[in-house]
């Protein structure tokens, strides 16, 4: 029995040894669409208040783009996938929905000393020159994984893989090194349409494109002032982000949760949090909670804003005396949503006798 042993497939062998469950490779110029079509998902203002996605646009265009020595990209994959339903809360509205992704450690660390260790690597095996890169660079890690062979972009606009669902952390390693590419992956979706009816905000105009503007991850996360109120319904008690959209579709089911991170296992406080213990955070409270979670990032008055509008939904009049407190909050969006919540609730308090 011959052994393949490559360079490319012992990149993929310590990569593996390295937690990701997907390594794939790409040529610099394997995904030529993505230019016209972030070009257009712009022109329509669909990325809404990310205006860094519009100033960088150049680089996001093609790997070519951000470093023109850039030959061949390697896309991986490191799996969170949950052993809980993701949708488990969704009928226990005193308790904030916070996205899978976001319940553990935080991913940017994690993956990124990983992919260092991997360039580490393939530089002593083969010299060359790279970048790698988590997220927060200008770089299409969707479409590029799609290209290398990962899965393929839903009709979500997120990476499907045949093993591991909706539920990989990607990174990407730009190389100078001319690597072999794989089989990029092929879509299918098929005739299902499972993550478009599942979004509560109608935030998918046709299949593929995603109008950010009416997502409530971007909403809750990425949007700073106050949420419009067309939305505030329908966020329910989503505190922040959203897994509705990859939580249906089917391919989930071939996803095992034995092949995550342990580091992405959901911290105890994050995994089903109390409303009213969140509502009386202030920033120092905020700041201790949410160490070591991507969470942070977003700030104290920004998580004030997405649990009012989740007591508004609540139905619980038990949660108007902590809405009432913030009332006078410093943070005008923050009394913005604790009017508008106040006034659900009201109605539904206890009137003395």
């Amino acid at each position: 029995m011959s052994v393949n042993n490559s360079l490319e497939a012992r990149l993929k062998l310590k990569a593996a040894e390295l937690g990701f469950v997907a390594c794939g490779i790409a040529l610099a110029d394997a995904a030529p669409r993505t230019a016209e079509r972030l070009r257009a998902w712009l022109a329509e203002g669909a990325h809404g208040d990310m205006l860094w996605m519009e100033a960088r646009a150049h680089h996001r265009e093609n790997p070519a783009g951000l470093w023109p020595e850039a030959r061949s990209v390697i896309a991986l994959g490191m799996s969170y996938a949950p052993r809980e339903d993701p949708m488990r809360l969704a009928g226990e509205p005193a308790h904030g929905r916070i996205s899978v992704y976001a319940q553990g450690t935080d991913y940017h660390d994690l993956v990124k000393k990983a992919l260092k260790a991997l360039a580490r690597w393939l530089v002593a095996e083969a010299g060359g020159d790279l970048k790698v890169f988590v997220d927060t660079a200008p770089v299409m890690e969707k479409p590029l994984a799609e290209a290398a062979g990962l899965g393929w972009q839903g009709k979500h606009t997120n990476l499907v893989s045949r093993t591991d669902g909706s539920w990989l952390f990607l990174g990407a390693i730009y190389t100078t090194l001319a690597l072999e590419p794989d089989k990029a992956g092929r879509d299918t979706c098929g005739s299902c349409d499972a993550c478009q009816r599942a979004c509560p905000t109608n935030a998918f105009p046709a299949p593929y494109r995603l109008d950010a503007r009416r997502c409530i991850s971007y909403l809750t996360i990425e949007h700073a002032g106050p949420i419009p109120e067309e939305f505030r319904a329908s966020i329910g008690n989503r505190i922040y982000g959203c897994d509705d959209c990859l939580a249906a579709c089917p391919w989930n089911k071939f996803a095992e949760a034995a092949r995550a991170n342990r580091a992405f296992a959901p911290r105890a406080e994050l995994a089903a949090p109390h409303l009213a213990d969140l509502l009386a955070l202030d920033d120092a409270g905020f700041r201790q909670v949410f160490a070591g979670s991507p969470i942070k990032r977003i700030g104290r008055d920004r998580m004030m804003r997405n649990c009012l509008i989740a007591a508004g939904n609540s139905g619980d009049a038990a949660l108007a005396s902590a809405v009432a407190s913030l009332l006078d909050d410093a943070n005008d969006v923050v009394r913005d949503a604790a009017q508008w919540a106040i006034a659900r609730l009201a109605p539904l308090q206890t009137r003395s006798p």
